[in-house]
């Protein structure tokens, strides 16, 4: 694939909570030119400047040319002067200040340098230990504006990391910072899945001996065992409604798709034979599965109704296939594709049946959409050790996190939130 413009750029981040290193490769077909300014006031705040955090964020989309102020300070619009900003199309001032009861005020604005208009303006009060929520709030809201798609700067990520003997199931925003551990275990951890509401998160745990597939609540840590039959309990998911879950269980002796309640109650088997049948997702509409299976002598990706039925075979190319999942529009599904010894990213369009590969290959598993559609998480290697990637729905952008310790594996991307 051919890039119009590249970028190549480290960024490490540093908080409280976690260290790692971002390395940025491509750039979209048509990068906007945007200046940040430095907020006034942000001198006087503990922790990263909310600018500094805007400008991150936008960088890391590939889609955004960040242009040096070059000394310029303006706070308000009456400040600016537009003809002291030659190849800027756009312009974000603020301010910050600290108000009544320790918490802190930020106002924004984006400015049209071309038209020399206001596109979009915000003034949030909120606690100080919430600057960086704020900061992804205010690149969301610049994002949705200069390019019409929501932004996804303010959601979260959950991942496995093994460090040693120990794996710790956590939760982290999307680039990175404020690590939350949910679960710490001396047993592997796996799969886990977000709840449409972001509220919850299920995963599988070998605390048990075996797989056992747990529901626990982000806000209260409090959990419960959605299914723990003889045999493998594993790879769940949800439905989009959130009302119930897909996952696999070998309780039978082979490994089938069953659906069932958040409760663990109303256990209903989807899938059945001899074959291993696992990986499932919902289709948007709630209505049907993909899943990956062997029935046809190689790892595949099927879609089958929630109610049962004939499996139709979706993929051909390549040695195999596996953990496909929906983008949020449902039009494609992005999966695992094996060929020759190597992994790739690749998505597949449901009405063409075409596929496209998103990455260069190497260890690159457990695909899953940023809830606009517009990134890919996933898995790889980086000298040996498991880190987290994303790549543009078309490939161009590709971006690589190191944390500092650890071995990261089993990311999936959360939902939106509300504001």
């Amino acid at each position: 694939m051919r890039f119009v413009g590249a970028i190549v750029l480290l960024l490490v981040a540093c908080s409280a909570r976690a260290e790692l290193t971002i390395e940025i490769t491509g750039a979209g077909e048509h990068q906007i030119p945007i200046s940040v300014v430095r907020f006034a006031g942000e001198e006087t705040m503990v922790g990263q400047a909310i600018s500094s955090v805007v400008s991150n964020d936008l960088m890391r989309t590939g889609l955004f040319k960040l242009i040096d102020p070059a000394g310029k300070a303006p706070h308000e619009p009456g400040d600016v002067n537009y003809v002291e900003w030659p190849g800027v199309e756009a312009l974000l001032i603020g301010k910050v200040r600290t108000v009544e009861g320790g918490r802190v005020e930020v106002r924004f604005r984006l400015l049209d340098m071309v038209r020399q208009t206001e596109l979009t303006g915000l003034a949030v009060t909120a606690k100080s230990e919430q600057l960086r929520a704020i900061g992804h709030r205010v690149a969301d809201l610049v994002y949705e504006k200069l390019t019409g798609s929501a932004g996804v700067f303010s959601t979260r990520i959950a991942y496995v990391n093994r460090d040693g003997k120990q794996y710790r199931l956590v939760v982290a925003d999307s680039d990175g910072y404020g690590e939350q551990t949910l679960l710490a275990l001396n047993q592997p951890i796996m799969s886990p899945a977000w709840s449409p509401d972001g509220k919850q998160l299920a995963y599988v745990s070998f605390e048990r001996g075996h797989a056992t597939t747990f529901v626990q609540s982000l806000a209260t840590r409090q959990r419960i065992v959605l299914a723990d039959f003889p045999g493998s309990n594993s790879a769940p998911t949800w439905s989009p409604d959130g009302k119930k879950l897909a996952l696999v269980l070998s309780r039978d002796g082979s490994s089938n798709l069953y659906t069932v309640n958040g409760d663990g109650k109303n256990l209903r088997r989807i899938t059945f034979g001899d074959s291993i049948d696992t990986e499932p997702n919902f289709l948007s509409d709630g209505k049907s599965l993909l899943f990956t299976s062997d029935r046809g002598g190689s790892a595949q990706i099927y879609r089958v109704p929630v109610e049962g039925g004939y499996a139709e075979r979706l993929t051909f190319e390549g040695n195999s296939n596996f953990s496909p999942r929906v983008s949020p529009d449902g039009k494609y599904f992005v999966f695992s594709h094996f060929v020759d010894g190597v992994f790739y990213i690749a998505v597949q369009d449901f009405e063409n049946k075409q596929m496209q590969v998103l990455t260069g290959g190497g260890w690159e598993k457990k695909p899953s959409f940023a809830p606009n559609g517009k990134l890919v998480l996933f898995a790889t290697e980086s000298q040996g050790r498991g880190i987290l990637a994303t790549v543009s729905s078309d490939g161009r952008v590709k971006q690589k996190m190191v944390a500092q310790r650890g071995d990261i594996r089993e990311p999936i991307w959360g939902p939106f939130l509300k504001q």
